[in-house]
């Protein structure tokens, strides 16, 4: 072959190589227009419809999510596994972009996430030159890094979620007391209002006593019908005194309703609404309190997820799919699992509440997330975990042993399909008996 043909070939194959470039940039260039105009109209329909707020509290869900693919995901860069993808949803693609090996994108179901690390048992084929790298293939403390990576993500968020709520939101101190509301009675002033308390006034003292709890101050003004109670209040950092007469609740109607039957003995009556007022943390002392109440709220998970699970607890779910309830054990959190359709609303109605309740909820689906994916059994994280661990304590420093992962595939049927089905079961809750608002 003469010179000039070979200088003709590497102009020709040069400029393959320019126009497959430029039409890689181009599907590039169109991915990114594709995903702007969805997020524009995700963010168009929340303005239209008033619920910008429930679409950005359903982001922060999707956020939660991609955050623990990601940890996957930099632990396998991280330990040299080849990453193919990393993927939003589940389904048909609606939009990705190729960066090196990588392809990342959107599908149609935002049901989850998922990042595809090649060999990540020893099922799947692989083709012989990339077979160093998978998952696999790498070493033990590699293996658990990986593997332990998306639920520790989960514990970091809900460390930063909760410490945020604590340092900069405050939460309720139940040893102080505070005028919420004043009360509006049929065609009287309130005993409050005569007596100039405000909402926001935290109650110091009765009568010379220390008020720290709403029980407290109404045992002392329920006893007191018509005699003079003396109030010691603190408003915007100065304390001051004043005087409120209770009335008997006997004589008083709200909206039409006696607030007490007939013939009951008299009870005394300011008209006023009270509540725990939120304290905010000092940050370094919220960091403590964050770790304490983690703790507490990662074992009560663990042991309502043990609970469920129980003889008792199927036993019980049978029972509400049979006869549902909407009744909650507790407020911010329902007596069973929620679908993405249960999901959805709970942050929609804690949007609607204000942005402590959003926290509150992204903190505990973080550590609910975080504790179910380490439930030893694939296809969960922790069935990785625990078959990284078998294989080390069979492994020698000659062989290195395998798990037949074939002999697993009927355990890992099971629990995908009561996955399933709990998630078909509680869809069919959510639409029919939807839980009441925990939040109201």
């Amino acid at each position: 072959m003469t010179d000039l043909e070979n200088n003709y070939l590497k102009r020709s194959a040069n400029h393959s190589q320019g126009e497959d470039v430029n039409l890689d940039r181009s599907k590039q260039i169109n991915s990114l227009v594709k995903l702007a105009v969805i997020i524009a109209a995700v963010i168009g329909v929340g303005l239209y419809t008033n619920s910008i707020d429930t679409i950005a509290v359903i982001a922060a869900l999707i956020v939660i999510i991609m955050v623990h693919e990601l940890g996957h995901f930099v632990t396998a860069k991280m330990s040299g596994m080849k990453v193919t993808e990393y993927f939003l949803g589940f389904g048909p693609r609606i939009w990705s972009i190729r960066k090196g090996e990588t392809e990342y994108g959107i599908k149609a179901i935002p049901a989850g996430g998922y990042v595809r690390i090649l060999g990540m048992n020893s099922l799947e084929p692989v083709d012989p030159a990339d077979e160093p790298r998978t998952f696999r293939q790498s070493t033990f403390p590699k293996r658990m890094m990986v593997a332990v990576a998306g639920s520790f993500m989960h514990f970091v968020m809900a460390f930063l979620l909760l410490w945020s709520l604590f340092s900069f939101i405050g939460v309720p101190n139940p040893s102080k007391v505070q005028i919420a509301a004043l009360s509006k009675f049929d065609g009287r002033t309130t005993p409050a209002a005569q007596a100039g308390l405000l909402p926001g006034d935290l109650i110091v003292s009765a009568d010379g006593h220390n008020i720290t709890s709403s029980s407290q101050l109404a045992s002392i003004v329920s006893k007191s019908v018509d005699k003079p109670v003396s109030l010691e209040i603190s408003r915007d950092g100065h304390l001051i005194k004043k005087t409120v007469t209770p009335i008997n609740a006997g004589e008083v109607t709200i909206s039409g309703q006696p607030v007490q039957p007939a013939g009951k003995p008299p009870i005394g009556l300011i008209g006023v609404e009270l509540a725990a007022p939120t304290q905010e943390l000092n940050p370094l002392a919220a960091v403590g309190m964050t770790i304490t109440n983690m703790w507490s709220y990662s074992i009560a998970t663990i042991s309502a997820l043990v609970s469920h699970f129980s003889p008792h607890g199927i036993s019980n779910y049978v029972q509400q799919l049979q006869h549902p309830s909407t009744q909650i054990t507790s407020k911010g959190a329902s007596s069973r699992f929620e679908s993405p359709v249960g999901i959805v609303r709970l942050a929609s109605q804690a949007a609607q509440s204000g942005i402590g309740p959003v926290l509150s909820l992204l903190f505990s689906i973080n550590i609910f997330l975080g504790i179910f994916n380490l439930v030893p059994l694939l296809p969960l994280d922790g069935g990785h975990i625990i078959v990284a661990v078998y294989e080390r304590l069979r492994s020698t420093k000659r062989k290195r042993y395998y798990v037949d992962i074939v002999k697993l595939m009927p355990l890992t049927y099971v629990v995908v399909t009561l996955i399933v089905l709990l998630g078909a079961t509680a869809l069919y809750l959510d639409v029919t008996h939807p839980l009441s608002n925990p939040f109201g």
